[in-house]
């Protein structure tokens, strides 16, 4: 039996389900970390990229990526609930939303949490004090999962990089590729509406902007 080196890898960083954010990523052509960043920011928590297939949101969030049952007809279904069904839908919508935004990867996460590209949404407290916006939180996660900038080396994955502390945009690598994927149809909804972070976690301090200096973006959006 052959192991997904991808899988295998998101997963010795504590990553739930890594299997099937892997195979949703990888169908999707998104990159695995980045996906995995969502799930990380949706059900784990500031200090943990662990994911877990729970409700929240008041009972509206549903499953590993909290898809709400107030602006997706999935999200009602038992599949819902599914993590490798969930985590499917999950990319198929931040794939589209890359596609809109032309491989903006700070815009699609913003979109998919609050349904506008600018918007700050959830705002996430980590244990060094930083008050993130949903997207910095994601990407936050990105990092700890990653190490650093993602490299490419499945044909159906893209790359996200964080470009400097403030900014974030994509490479020419997620651009092209982006550009290959289906259709998908304009998405109405965020994933879920704005939703209040109130909880307390503490670890050791991260420095937050060296994790985000990078100057090897050469094809910016």
């Amino acid at each position: 039996m052959s192991i997904d080196p991808i899988a295998s890898k998101l997963a010795s960083e504590g990553v739930a389900y890594a299997p099937q954010i892997a195979g949703a990523a990888r169908r999707h052509g998104l990159d695995p970390g980045l996906l995995a960043a969502v799930a990380a920011q949706e059900t784990g928590g500031p200090d943990t990229n662990a994911g877990h297939n729970e409700v929240g949101d008041g009972g509206h969030g549903r499953g590993l990526f909290q898809i709400d049952d107030r602006w997706h007809a999935f999200a009602s279904t038992p599949a819902a609930m599914d993590p490798g069904a969930n985590a499917d839908y999950a990319a198929g919508m931040i794939s589209g939303l890359l596609k809109r935004y032309g491989g903006n990867v700070r815009s699609a996460l913003s979109a998919y949490n609050a349904g506008s590209p600018t918007a700050t949404g959830t705002r996430t407290r980590w244990s060094d004090g930083s008050d993130l916006s949903y997207a910095d939180s994601v990407l936050r996660h990105y990092q700890r999962l990653t190490g650093g900038p993602a490299q490419s080396s499945e044909s159906t994955q893209s790359t996200a990089i964080a470009e400097s502390g403030s900014e974030i945009a994509s490479t020419g690598v997620l651009r092209a590729r982006a550009q290959r994927l289906p259709f998908v149809a304009p998405i109405a909804a965020s994933a879920h509406q704005t939703r209040p972070n109130s909880a307390n976690y503490s670890r050791a301090a991260t420095d937050y902007v060296a994790l985000f200096n990078d100057d090897t973006d050469e094809n910016n959006s």
